[in-house]
């Protein structure tokens, strides 16, 4: 029977080439983007999936009280960790880390590399495979050092890199005690080498104790330990170590590892999504797709329903069973989602190294596994079940005696099945465009905000090895050669905020007031420099004015929040130094394009809490930049031999602000694309058999007088009242999705009604251009051919 239910479907595949070719056509591209979203939606779900310890992990996170809400953070006081195995049983370990950027060094070779300083039990809480070394005791050892195995091949070849000696940051010798394998892309802790937390030591006045809240903290539970039975006691655990936490009464709590990723978005103190978003957003636009291209199927099959009519009346002539039938008809549509699914592989095979550059992923399918063909074998199962289902109960239902008799007629009602799904797919398709575009005025909104500086020519380095030493003479040398027209240097990038907190004071503050201010350390020369806008005051000048070692810019939000008429001269108190106010700044935006600016205080070069860490320079732009970058790179090379030369651009650096965004308007524009191509082709389909469906009365109507223009217009004009009724669905659906997606932005566009006006034009024009071939071309067919047979 399975043998023939398969002759039968590979007979009418051959017999009706178009048809099947639009049907396998449509399903292969549905299948392929369905596959392509869900490879991507199965790497988000599995970050940090790999760890087996994965349910006992969590990370240490802040809840405060301020202003009638709750602030929530991810980064907690140094000492906290040994607080927690102290004093809390149920905590097996707890692991410290902090990123750092270290120069690596072996012989001559040098590479500056990405790691992180952890605690020494980081490799047995997390499950990162050992190649080599004891994961139990490879970061006992101050001076220990372990590799992931693509740095120890950088820095060592094929040469066994274990017990061999590496210089770090030029001062250090550090010996190889372990090597890792390469940490999978999907997880938040990767790295390229890990040292001990012990080698971590703060700089001279920068140990803030309890004060201090920027290191991330993972603990890990005992194995009989409960989140129930820690968390009372953790929630009160930094007020007992800390009498202004006591006072502001605040909180900690853990935060699962499997929800690192996907869900650490917090609003007032409650979970508020984060990434689940974005994913669940794709896994619907997946099954659109999917559904878009099962709907063709459907109609296609459905259509043509009288060319196999008298089929179905002889096996019920002869005895078939209903069941039978349906199996038969299913069974076609199976073999067709296989021959899809082949073409999709293919498809998506082809498309995969485009489709990682784009999503900055290493996706990949393991044709070696098992799971990946029951997977496979699955989708094509459903697929098939889902697009044969109703053709195959429609098909199954003639009645033999109207069907052999030649009475059977198709249904001309009002409403069918065939216009609901096609309204459905035009549905879908409309508000793929919707989304299209306002993602794409959200992201140029906020590319056109006023961002406070001039970027343009805007670079900055990193203070590295003998940059400190000798930034005088490196500035000097910039500066007399013509490549750059102003430099100073500050504690971070001027598109990054690596300093904040509260509890500063000034004259007139509510005492309630937990306001966190941004901080900023700067030398002299920033306005000038970044291009600052001063609405009050001045820069810095420390040659003319050597007490702006304690000088303090502030920006509007700042004085709005002071409430200084006059503020120049006014005393604020942070980080124990009384500030004395010299400028007052527009605000600028120093993160995230999307959010509001905070209040700001760019201190002097006292601060003994932050240190200079970056050059800003602003390049001659009278020059090529080509000439400014070799040149700049001939002079730090000399004055900075041991450290490579890497000049950043500021505006590359705020062009990653729109990264995520960029990505979800891309994938959108990209589903819709498909999804419209898709829709369009099962359009075609529709009306090449409406076509010949109606090919006699054309020819009737043009003996008669009919024009061209009326003949088109007659077979087009039901498709579009149809994408009409599917625009008019998709409008309501479209607003609502949207706008709940904006609302998680402080700044944002307002949807406004031509967005709509113009997907409803774009999807009537796409439709007509898709029926009006087929349509023209029937109009303009010789009336004596269709008309000799009668």
């Amino acid at each position: 029977m399975i043998k023939n239910f398969f002759k039968v479907a590979y007979r009418n595949l051959l017999r009706n080439k178009g048809f099947s070719l639009i049907n396998i056509t449509g399903l292969a591209i549905g299948m392929s983007a369905a596959i392509l979203i869900l490879l991507w939606i199965q790497d988000e779900v599995d970050y940090d999936e790999f760890h087996e310890n994965k349910d006992r992990i969590y990370q240490v996170w802040n809840r405060v009280p301020y202003e009638g809400e709750i602030s929530t953070w991810n980064s907690v006081p140094e000492p906290l960790a040994p607080a927690l195995e102290k004093d809390l049983p149920e905590v097996e370990r707890t692991v410290r880390v902090k990123s750092s950027d270290f120069l690596l060094s072996v012989g001559d070779k040098k590479v500056q590399r990405s790691g992180i300083r952890v605690d020494t039990g980081f490799l047995q809480m997390f499950s990162f495979p050992m190649l080599k070394g004891d994961p139990f005791t490879a970061l006992n050892d101050i001076h220990s050092l372990v590799l992931t195995e693509s740095t120890a091949k950088i820095l060592f070849g094929d040469e066994d890199a274990l017990g061999k000696i590496v210089k770090v940051q030029n001062k250090d010798n550090f010996t190889v005690t372990g090597i890792v394998k390469d940490p999978p892309p999907n997880t938040r802790l990767g790295f390229e080498y890990l040292v001990p937390w012990s080698y971590f030591k703060y700089g001279e006045g920068q140990d803030l104790g309890w004060n201090d809240n920027s290191i991330p903290t993972y603990v890990m539970l005992k194995p009989n330990a409960s989140y129930a039975s820690v968390a009372p006691k953790l929630k009160v655990l930094r007020q007992q170590y800390h009498e202004d936490a006591k006072k502001m009464k605040w909180e900690l709590f853990m935060y699962p590892l499997s929800r690192w990723h996907l869900y650490s978005n917090f609003s007032n103190g409650v979970e508020g999504g984060g990434r689940i978003t974005f994913v669940k957003l794709f896994g619907i636009i997946a099954v659109f797709i999917l559904l878009i291209a099962c709907i063709n199927f459907m109609n296609l099959s459905t259509a043509r329903s009288e060319k196999r009519a008298k089929e179905v009346g002889i096996r019920k002539a002869v005895g078939a069973q209903k069941s039978s039938l349906i199996s038969q008809f299913i069974g076609e549509s199976v073999f067709l989602a296989l021959l899809s699914g082949i073409v999709a592989i293919i498809i998506v095979q082809l498309s995969l190294p485009a489709y990682n550059q784009l999503t900055d992923k290493e996706l990949f399918i393991n044709y070696r596994s098992i799971y990946t063909w029951v997977i496979f074998t699955g989708f094509i199962l459903i697929t098939g079940l889902l697009a044969g289902s109703y053709p195959a109960f429609f098909l199954s239902s003639f009645q033999p005696v109207k069907v052999l008799k030649g009475t059977f007629k198709k249904a001309n009602a009002l409403v069918t099945p065939r216009k609901v799904l096609v309204v459905l797919q035009f549905t879908f398709a409309t508000i793929l465009i919707i989304c299209t575009i306002i993602v794409k005025q959200q992201i140029d909104y906020a590319r056109e905000r006023e961002m406070g500086y001039n970027k343009d020519n805007l670079v900055y380095h990193f203070m590295t090895g003998d940059i400190p030493k000798n930034y005088e003479l490196i500035k000097n040398e910039l500066l007399s050669s013509g490549i750059a027209k102003s430099i100073t240097k500050t504690n971070s990038p001027i598109t990054d905020r690596w300093s904040n907190g509260w509890g500063q004071s000034w004259e007139g503050k509510d005492p309630n007031d937990k306001t966190s201010f941004d901080r900023f350390l700067s030398d002299e020369g920033l306005g000038t420099t970044v291009g600052l806008q001063f609405v009050q005051g001045r820069d810095f000048n420390l040659k003319k004015f050597p007490t702006d070692s304690t000088g303090l810019i502030i920006n509007e939000s700042a004085l709005k929040l002071m409430k200084f008429k006059d503020p120049i001269g006014r005393v604020v108190g942070d980080l124990g130094i009384d500030w004395h106010i010299v400028g007052v700044i527009k605000d600028f935006i120093l993160t995230s394009p999307y959010e509001p600016t905070n209040p700001l205080l760019i201190c002097g070069a006292k601060s003994r809490f932050m240190s200079f860490q970056v050059m800003q320079i602003k390049l001659n732009g009278n020059n090529a930049t080509a000439k400014n970058l070799d040149g700049a790179e001939a002079i730090f090379r000399k004055l900075n031999p041991e450290y490579p030369f890497d000049m950043k651009f500021v505006d590359e650096a705020y062009a990653r602000n729109f990264e995520n965004e960029k990505l979800q308007g891309t994938l959108a524009a990209l589903f819709a694309g498909l999804t419209i191509f898709i829709s369009c082709l099962g359009l075609f389909g529709l009306a090449t058999y409406m076509a010949e469906n109606r090919v006699k009365e054309i020819g009737i109507r043009k003996i008669l007088g009919a024009s061209v223009t009326s003949i088109t217009t007659l077979l087009s004009k039901d498709f579009v009242k149809l994408v009409l009724i599917s625009f008019l669905v998709a409008t309501p659906l479209a607003w609502w999705g949207m706008n709940k997606w904006l609302e998680s932005y402080t700044y944002r566009v307002d949807i406004e009604w031509w967005v709509f006006a113009l997907a409803g034009f774009l999807s009537v024009m796409i439709a007509l251009l898709t029926v009006s071939y087929q349509s023209i071309r029937a109009a303009i067919a010789n009336p004596v051919k269709s008309l000799k047979m009668e």
